[in-house]
C-alpha cells in the first residue's frame, strides 16, 4: 500500500507541473476520464490518433502554400498585359478549386452529423456570434454582388468564353455553402479523418485567400484605370479589366449598371473572404484539441442601454461616422467630376486629410488613455490556450504592416519633395498620425483581449441584497459585520453575514464607483474606436485614395512603382480596420 501511495503521489506532482506550464490541452482523446473533464497524466496512457500531428499539419500546410503561389501567379500574371495569360485563365482555376471545396464541406457537414462522436468538444472562443452575423450579411452583398456580375458578363455573353458566365454562379454557390458550414461547424474540435479535415480546411483557406487574391486585383485595377485611363495600355490587367475591348464593348445602360453595382460590392466581397478565411484557421488549429471546460467560458454580448453608460462614445463615434461619410461624398464627387481643377483637388484633398488628422488625434488620446486605465485595472491576465486570440493578435499586428509600409513611404516622399506647401504638410502629419494610432490602438486592444473577463456581479443572495437596497456591496471585497445586539436587520440576514458599519459602507461604494468608472470608460473607449474604424474602413473600401489624387508620391516614385505599393499594401491597411471593429467588440464585451 506504501509504493502505490507514493507512486500516485508522483504521478499527481508530474501531472501538476505539466499542467503548470500551459499544456492543459495537449493530451488525446483517450486520456479523458469517462465524464470528459478529468486528465490522466501522459505518461499513463498515449493517444496513436496524434502521433502524426505535427506531420500532418505540415502537410496541410504545405499543400496550402502550393495552391497559394499557383493562384498568386495566375492573379498577377494576368495583371500585366505583357504577359499572355487570360482571365478565363484565372477564372477556371478559381471555379475549379471552388467545386472541389464544395465537395468537401458537404462531405464534413454529412460524415460529422451521422457520427455523434465526432465532436466530442466545441471552442466557444471560435465564431463568436458577432463574428458569424458579420460573415452573414457580408456572404448576403457577396451575392448581390454576383447577380449584377453574372448579368454584366451576360450582356455581351456572344464575345465571352462560358467560363466568365460560369464563374459568378459558382462562386455564389460556394458562398451559400461555405457560410453555412462556418455558422455550424465554426466551433468544432474534430477527432476523426484528422489528417483528411487538416486538408480540407486548408484547402478552403487557400480558395478564400485565392478569391481574395482576384477580387483585390479587380478592384485596384478599376480604381487605378480611374484615376490614370492610359495605365491599362502598360501594366494593367488584361482578363479582369472589365472586359471592355473595343471588340466587346460595354455600351448599354443595363450592362453599365450591372457593373458599376458590383464594383461597388467589391470591397463587402473582400471582406467576406479574410473573415471566413480566419475562421476556418482557428478550425484548422482545433482539430483534434481536447478543451478544458472549466476555462472555456462564453462571454454574452449585452447592450444594456440607459444602465451605467454616458453614451459618449457613440454619440462622439457617429458624430465621426457621419461628418466621415460625408467627406466621402464630397470628394467622390469633386475628385471625379469632368471638370475638377487643380485648386478644387486641392482644396478637397484639405478637408480630407484635416478630417483625417483629428479622428486619428482623437483615437490616438482615446487609445492611450484606455492603456492607462489598464495599468490600473486588478484584472488577471488571461493565459488559457485561446487560437482565436493568437490569431486576432497576429493579424492585427500583421495587417497593420501594409499602413506603416504606405506611410513610410509617404513621409520620405513628401520630407524630400518640393515645394513644400499646405497639401505636403497635412499629407506629413496624416502620415505620421497613422503610424502612431496604429501603434496605441494595437496596445490597447491586444491588453484588452488578455485580460480576464468581468466576475458575475449578479451570483448574490437575494436577502443580501435587501440589507442594502438599492445600493450594492461588493461582498468578496469588504467582511462585514453582525452587530451583537439583535436587531430586525441581522434577523433577516443569512447565516455568517455581517453588517457594516456606515463608514465602510460608504467606502466600500467608493471603491465599486471607482471600479464603475473604469469600465465605463473602457466601454466607451471601445465602442469609440470602433465606430471610428467604421468610418475608416469606409472611406478607403468605397473610392477615397488620396494616394493617386496627391500627386508628391506619384512624382517622386513614378506611377508604376506607387501604384504597385498601394495595391499591394493599401488592401492589408483595409482589412485592418474591420478586424480592429471585431477585436475591439470582443474588447467591448470583457470590459
Amino acid at each position: 500500500m506504501t509504493e502505490v501511495s507514493i507512486w500516485k503521489d508522483s504521478e499527481i506532482r508530474r501531472e501538476d507541473s505539466v499542467m503548470g506550464s500551459g499544456q492543459k490541452d495537449s493530451f488525446g482523446p483517450d486520456q479523458l476520464s469517462p465524464i470528459g473533464q478529468h486528465k490522466f497524466p501522459p505518461a499513463l496512457t498515449h493517444s496513436s490518433k496524434e502521433v502524426w500531428k505535427k506531420g500532418g499539419r505540415v502537410f496541410s500546410v504545405l499543400l496550402a502554400i502550393n495552391l497559394v503561389l499557383l493562384a498568386c501567379t495566375l492573379v498577377s500574371g494576368g495583371a500585366f498585359q505583357e504577359v499572355a495569360l487570360h482571365d478565363y485563365d484565372v477564372f477556371f482555376m478559381l471555379t475549379i478549386v471552388m467545386l472541389i471545396t464544395i465537395t468537401w464541406m458537404l462531405f464534413y457537414i454529412f460524415s460529422t452529423s451521422k457520427r455523434q462522436a465526432a465532436i466530442p468538444c466545441k471552442d466557444n472562443h471560435a465564431g463568436p456570434i458577432w463574428l458569424r452575423g458579420g460573415l452573414v450579411l457580408f456572404a448576403v452583398l457577396t451575392l448581390v454582388m454576383d447577380i449584377f456580375k453574372t448579368g454584366y458578363y451576360s450582356s455581351f455573353y456572344h464575345c465571352l468564353t462560358v467560363i466568365k458566365i460560369m464563374y459568378p454562379i459558382v462562386q455564389a454557390l460556394f458562398v451559400v455553402i461555405q457560410t453555412y458550414f462556418l455558422w455550424v461547424a465554426a466551433k468544432d474540435c474534430i477527432h476523426v479523418h484528422l489528417d483528411l479535415t487538416r486538408c480540407g480546411l486548408m484547402l478552403t483557406l487557400t480558395t478564400n485567400l485565392a478569391v481574395w487574391m482576384s477580387a483585390v486585383t479587380d478592384e485596384s485595377v478599376h480604381k487605378a484605370q480611374s484615376k490614370n485611363p492610359n495605365a491599362s495600355t502598360t501594366h494593367r490587367m488584361a482578363g479582369f479589366r472589365s472586359s471592355t475591348s473595343d471588340s466587346c464593348p460595354c455600351d448599354t445602360n443595363l450592362c453599365q449598371i450591372f457593373q458599376n453595382g458590383y464594383f461597388w460590392l467589391y470591397p463587402f466581397n473582400i471582406e467576406y473572404s479574410l473573415f471566413a478565411s480566419a475562421m476556418v484557421y482557428v478550425m484548422w488549429k482545433n482539430v483534434g484539441r481536447l478543451i478544458d471546460h472549466h476555462a472555456n467560458h462564453v462571454h454574452q454580448l449585452k447592450f444594456r442601454l440607459f444602465k451605467r453608460t454616458y453614451f459618449l462614445g457613440i454619440v462622439a463615434g457617429f458624430l465621426i461616422m457621419v461628418t466621415g461619410i460625408g467627406v466621402l461624398i464630397v470628394y467622390e464627387v469633386q475628385v471625379n467630376s469632368k471638370d475638377k481643377s487643380e485648386a478644387k483637388t486641392d482644396q478637397v484633398l484639405t478637408m480630407y486629410y484635416i478630417f483625417n488628422i483629428v479622428c486619428l488625434s482623437l483615437m490616438s488620446l482615446v487609445s492611450i488613455g484606455g492603456s492607462i486605465v489598464y495599468r490600473f485595472d486588478k484584472r488577471d491576465m488571461d493565459r488559457h490556450k485561446n487560437p482565436t486570440r493568437t490569431l486576432d493578435v497576429a493579424l492585427l499586428m500583421g495587417a497593420a504592416l501594409g499602413q506603416y509600409a504606405i506611410s513610410y513611404y509617404s513621409i520620405v516622399a513628401t520630407v524630400a519633395s518640393k515645394p513644400r506647401d499646405t497639401i505636403n504638410a497635412l499629407n506629413l502629419s496624416y502620415s505620421l498620425l497613422m503610424i502612431a494610432q496604429h501603434t496605441f490602438q494595437n496596445i490597447f486592444v491586444i491588453e484588452g483581449l488578455h485580460r480576464q473577463p468581468i466576475e458575475k456581479e449578479d451570483k448574490v443572495n437575494p436577502q443580501e441584497k435587501d440589507i442594502y437596497g438599492l445600493t450594492f456591496v461588493n461582498m468578496n471585497a469588504v467582511s462585514l459585520r453582525v452587530p451583537e445586539s439583535g436587531n430586525a436587520l441581522s434577523s433577516t440576514a443569512s447565516p455568517g453575514l455581517e453588517i457594516q458599519t456606515p463608514s465602510e459602507v460608504m467606502q466600500a461604494v467608493k471603491v465599486r464607483t471607482k471600479m464603475n468608472w473604469r469600465r465605463t470608460f473602457l466601454k466607451e473607449s471601445s465602442l469609440f474606436l470602433l465606430l471610428c474604424n467604421v468610418t475608416l474602413w469606409i472611406m478607403p473600401a468605397f473610392g477615397a485614395r488620396p494616394q493617386f489624387d496627391n500627386k508628391t508620391e506619384l512624382t517622386f516614385y513614378g506611377y508604376a512603382m506607387w501604384a504597385a505599393i498601394v495595391d499591394i499594401c493599401l488592401p492589408f491597411g483595409i482589412f485592418y480596420r474591420m478586424h480592429a471593429v471585431a477585436s475591439l467588440l470582443e474588447v467591448y464585451i470583457m470590459s
